[in-house]
């Protein structure tokens, strides 16, 4: 019950979290008081998900076996540093766009995997952006050349024109090619099941 009620209150403050982390990085002349007013809104953000967590782990009946279920949202609110990843709550919108927009396995499958690689290439592109745009000997400097990359990165095509060079920016690029393969196995399983099953209706000819 308090998932259900938290969800999308959750959800926004997922999306507003987006913007608090990504304009600094998009913009980085801002005002100073305005980026600390920004740092002080994602903090505080990360404090109601920690909220979230401690409530859900205190309503569970089993607490040990909830938390290592729920090993990632653990890990996002006891890990800083991952503190980017807690968009991954937008995850809740699409069970509301799920009930909703389609019925069909193939429509289903079709907006995750979509909503998956667009968070992917956004996420990506911010993340490597703000690893590697003053690092030394960088060539991912500006947001055209982030998204460019994360693009190749997640299709795994990896023209080599784009690389990081910090060690942030390969980690980043480590989970954006496991990303990548994961959605290339979604695309070929779902184009195979909708072949099958085109196949298994078809009435068998004289």
């Amino acid at each position: 019950m308090w998932e259900k009620k938290s969800e999308v209150p959750l959800s926004l403050l997922a999306l507003a979290f987006l913007v608090a982390y990504a304009w600094p990085i998009l913009d980085p002349r801002m005002d100073p008081d305005l980026r600390s007013s920004l740092s002080v809104a994602t903090w505080t953000i990360w404090l109601a998900f920690a909220v979230d967590l401690t409530v859900r782990l205190w309503l569970a009946d089993h607490r040990l076996s909830y938390a290592l279920h729920h090993w990632y949202d653990v890990a996002l609110v006891v890990l800083p540093m991952l503190r980017p990843l807690r968009l991954l709550r937008l995850v809740a919108l699409l069970r509301i766009l799920d009930r909703s927009a389609t019925s069909s396995l193939v429509g289903k499958t079709a907006v995750y995997r979509a909503s998956a690689a667009s968070a992917a290439v956004g996420l990506g592109s911010l993340a490597i952006l703000q690893a590697e745009r003053d690092a030394h000997g960088a060539n991912i400097t500006s947001f055209g050349d982030a998204v460019w990359w994360a693009c190749e990165t997640v299709t795994t095509v990896g023209y080599g024109d784009r690389y990081p060079v910090t060690f942030q920016g390969r980690f980043i690029a480590i989970l954006l090619m496991l990303v990548g393969i994961g959605l290339i196995g979604t695309v070929t399983a779902t184009v195979a099941a909708t072949i099958l099953a085109r196949v298994e209706s078809k009435p068998p000819s004289d």
